[in-house]
Formats: C-alpha cells, sequence, structure tokens
C-alpha cells in the first residue's frame, strides 16, 4: 500500500513537471497532425495491474512501455517497482539505474530504492536510503512507515 501511494505520488510529480528527453520517438502522427504517446495504454494497465496485485502482468506492461518510450521515467518506476514486488532484484537496479539517469535523484525514487533494499533484508542500506529521502521528502508518512517496517523486521 506505501508503494502504491509513492508510485502515485510520483506519477502526478512526474507529470507536473514534465520530465522528459526525447531521444526516442514517442509519438505516432495522426492524418489531421494529433500525436499521440504510444506508451500511455501500457503504462495505465500497467498502474492497473501492480495496484490489483498482479506484479507479472504490471512488470509485462511498464516494460512494454519503456521499450516503446525509453524517456517514461513514470514507466520506469512502475517496472522497478513490479521487479521488486517480483524478488526479481537484478532487473530492479537495472530499472532503477534508468530511473535516475531520466529524473534524478528524488527522493520518491530513493524511498523506493530503500523499500528495495528492505525487501532484500539489506537493513542497513536500506535504513541508509529511507533517511536520505526523508530528509528531502515534503510528506514523510511513507518514509516515515518504511522505516517503521524497517525497524520491526
Amino acid at each position: 500500500m506505501k508503494r502504491m501511494v509513492v508510485f502515485a505520488a510520483l506519477a502526478a510529480l512526474l507529470v507536473i513537471s514534465g520530465c522528459q528527453s526525447s531521444s526516442v520517438d514517442t509519438t505516432l502522427t495522426a492524418a489531421y497532425g494529433v500525436r499521440t504517446d504510444i506508451s500511455a495504454a501500457d503504462l495505465r494497465a500497467g498502474k492497473q495491474q501492480f495496484n490489483d496485485g498482479n506484479y507479472g502482468l504490471a512488470e509485462k506492461h511498464f516494460r512494454k512501455a519503456v521499450e516503446l518510450r525509453a524517456d517514461n521515467a513514470e514507466a520506469w518506476m512502475g517496472l522497478a517497482a513490479s521487479y521488486d514486488e517480483l524478488g526479481r532484484f537484478d532487473f530492479a537496479d537495472r530499472a532503477y539505474e534508468q530511473l535516475l539517469k531520466l529524473a534524478g535523484r528524488r527522493p520518491e525514487i530513493v524511498n523506493n530504492m530503500g523499500y528495495s533494499q528492505y525487501l532484500r533484508g539489506n537493513s542497513e542500506e536500506a535504513r541508509k536510503l529511507l533517511l536520505e529521502a526523508q530528509a528531502t521528502i515534503a510528506d514523510k508518512t511513507i518514509v516515515d512507515a518504511n522505516l517503521a517496517l524497517l525497524k520491526k523486521g
């Protein structure tokens, strides 16, 4: 649940900030010149599957979204989170690496990276990342909840 809120917060943040680079053609031009994001349907489907707990299907849609539009930080975040939930931490690390290149070291991303380390049982690294996120994030609710999980575990 905490991850979904962080995912939703990052999604809103990325939409507002318009974080994009245009090294990959991300649109189709219709007959009337209307630009359409070709990864949007997979991004929506990935979010829905993730929220429903279908992490394998979420991974499939987020992966397709980043294949169609490599500059989609929101899709990279979903892909990393899906890999975490599937226990594919090697792939999660690669997705986080791409995400950091696109969006920078934002506290929402660092929080998810800390949660990833928590899932792996790396308490010390998780605490370090979560404290880093806590120091700069505006709403500390999610990070505080993740730190509480770490103390219990």
